[in-house]
């Protein structure tokens, strides 16, 4: 496959959804929207990736390419195509489908647990009952009529969304390593503080402890939606 990657801050880049998709013998386009890249042509890729990043999917004034970007996300998934989000790109396609997106009632920033849910691990069988994930995010969305719920955490519901050779949407991040996440903590410019937040350095210090399994969680996922 082609997969073209809107990358929406230099810090939140595919990480290892780029691994996987080189041992898979995809090719990877990146386009870096907030250089005022252009978005791809709906011809020239086979699934859209929508990253994360720090702006909020209604913030149009502030970043114009919002509209464009949520129009394109709206064409891929009316041509067949497939759409993969994760965080801000989950919130951008769960608005594309005409879901509510909004602020959630706690931030939740850093490694925390999410539950699978029974219909979800209906759907990916090699999901785990649990898992510890890291979240990065204050908004959060309404499920996607038709969608099925994946995931929910204690600190927010709705943590994960799939349709079925159509879209899927990840609020927390399974694509980073370790240096990713040194990036996240460096480029955090304001720290909210809460029951699910937790501090630069308690991030740090167990990134290295999760990342194989949510490496591994990661592909897993990857293959599945896109066989």
């Amino acid at each position: 496959m082609t997969i073209s990657v809107l990358q929406h801050a230099a810090h939140e880049g595919p990480g290892e959804i780029a691994g996987w998709a080189k041992d898979r013998g995809h090719v990877l386009r990146l386009h870096h929207l907030y250089h005022r890249e252009a978005l791809p042509r709906l011809d020239s890729f086979d699934l859209l990736l929508v990253m994360g990043g720090e702006m909020n999917v209604y913030q149009y004034r502030d970043y114009p390419w919002l509209r464009e970007e949520s129009a394109l996300i709206q064409a891929t998934m009316q041509q067949g195509k497939r759409v993969i989000g994760i965080c801000l790109g989950a919130q951008l396609i769960a608005d594309a489908l005409g879901s509510r997106v909004f602020q959630n009632s706690e931030y939740e920033l850093g490694w925390l647990p999410v539950t699978f849910t029974s219909e979800g691990r209906a759907s990916y069988p090699d999901l785990p009952d649990t898992a510890t994930v890291l979240h990065w995010h204050g908004d959060t969305f309404a499920l996607p009529p038709g969608a099925t719920r994946l995931a929910s955490s204690p600190g927010c519901p709705e943590q994960g969304f799939s349709i079925e050779n159509k879209c899927l949407g990840l609020q927390f991040h399974l694509e980073t390593d370790p240096i990713l996440v040194q990036q996240f903590v460096t480029s955090q410019e304001y720290w909210p503080s809460g029951p699910y937040t937790q501090t630069p350095e308690a991030i740090l210090s167990t990134a290295t402890q999760y990342h194989e399994a949510n490496q591994r969680l990661l592909y897993g996922l990857l293959d599945q939606f896109c066989s």
